[in-house]
């Protein structure tokens, strides 16, 4: 899952996903979740440039390196897969794409990764655009993940974020539910595997 470094560092102070459970539709900041489509890639491809951008003016190059995420060999096309292979649902504020999920059966092969053993659905990509933080997109998202998991009628739901820094990927997940399993490399980027369980 290149998709790993299509994990976007969240906010440490963003409210966990029971706060905003009531945003797969409508709250008080207007955050609505519909499903998404391939005219929703140049959207996404923009959150992810801009989060590379917002990464790296605070000195973060380590998660996804310094290359907007659209000019990476790759990356276009990776995005454009998401929409068509995968669940994507896109977070809108005000008819304005500000987030993005992309829910696929499992970990990406590329990926160093075990399998569940069990029927999972596993986030290959969580996004929110900066320029909204702290009406709780990301964790509106995850909300909508465990939602839609629940409603495949599995139990399990895993995601794999980036491990290196003071952790914040990590603890953001921890807060909305999620627990730590197994640690990862991919060459030298550190990985972690977290799970929750949905019913």
């Amino acid at each position: 899952m290149l998709p790993v470094a299509l994990r976007y560092w969240l906010r440490a102070r963003d409210p966990p996903d029971s706060v905003y459970a009531a945003a797969v539709n409508d709250t008080s900041y207007g955050i609505r979740i519909r499903p998404g489509s391939p005219a929703d890639a140049p959207a996404i491809l923009d959150m992810l440039d801009s989060a590379v951008a917002w990464m790296n003016e605070r000195g973060n190059t380590e998660q996804w390196g310094t290359t907007p995420y659209s000019q990476k060999p790759g990356g276009v096309a990776r995005v454009e897969r998401y929409t068509t292979e995968n669940a994507p649902y896109i977070a809108e504020l005000n008819g304005t794409p500000v987030g993005a999920l992309v829910l696929d059966s499992g970990p990406s092969p590329q990926m160093p990764i075990a399998s569940a053993g069990e029927p999972e659905r596993y986030v290959r990509l969580l996004v929110s655009d900066r320029r909204h933080a702290g009406l709780g997109i990301g964790a509106s998202l995850l909300a909508h993940a465990v939602e839609e998991t629940r409603r495949a009628g599995v139990a399990l739901l895993r995601v794999d974020c980036w491990a290196g820094g003071g952790g914040e990927l990590v603890a953001f997940y921890e807060r909305n539910g999620f627990t730590p399993t197994d640690r990862f490399l991919s060459g030298t980027w550190p990985g972690q595997v977290l799970a929750r369980r949905v019913g």
